[in-house]
């Protein structure tokens, strides 16, 4: 038996030791926001925090929770850096089919946490374990970009007469 802190409310679940968080959160506590993709860490869609640091739900045991906080995107809003991204993934209308986009903003929400005027450099260091199929990078790091200044970012696009 396991009493996890999960969005600020404590859990207590019956799981195997070695089971991933992610099931944990998924089957046994009803927080499906927080999407399988891989299984192996790669792609990013299961990214949660574990006191502020974003990890990969999948591969991570539930016995190295411990007494940790986990936050995930059905609590992430209601941190600083958390609505900042969320409010900014809105406003940039990033999302195309939405699969990756938990892992994404959690993601995104660690960097700015822990960086509040991130680089290109950072945005890419922080981001570069995250898949999007639908390839909406630009859109993500303009997100990210006004989340951090609060000032919308400019997106190119090829006009309709563009060769």
């Amino acid at each position: 038996m396991f009493v996890l802190s999960i969005n600020g409310e404590k859990h207590s679940v019956d799981a195997p030791p070695d089971m991933p968080l992610l099931w944990v959160l998924r089957d046994l506590i009803g927080l499906t926001g927080t999407k399988f993709g891989c299984g192996i860490a790669q792609c990013g869609a299961c990214t949660v925090h574990v006191d502020g640091e974003a990890v990969r739900a999948c591969v991570l045991p539930v016995a190295s929770i411990g007494d940790k906080s986990v936050t995930t995107i059905e609590g992430v809003g209601s941190t600083a850096s958390g609505k900042k991204i969320q409010d900014a993934w809105l406003e940039v209308d990033v999302v195309q089919c939405g699969y990756c986009q938990s892992g994404q903003i959690m993601s995104a929400a660690a960097l700015l946490t822990h960086v509040s005027s991130p680089t290109d450099a950072d945005i890419n260091a922080a981001m570069s374990g995250n898949i999007c199929r639908c390839g909406t990078y630009v859109r993500i790091r303009a997100a990210i970009k006004q989340a951090a200044t609060g000032k919308a970012e400019v997106l190119q696009t090829l006009g309709a007469g563009a060769a």
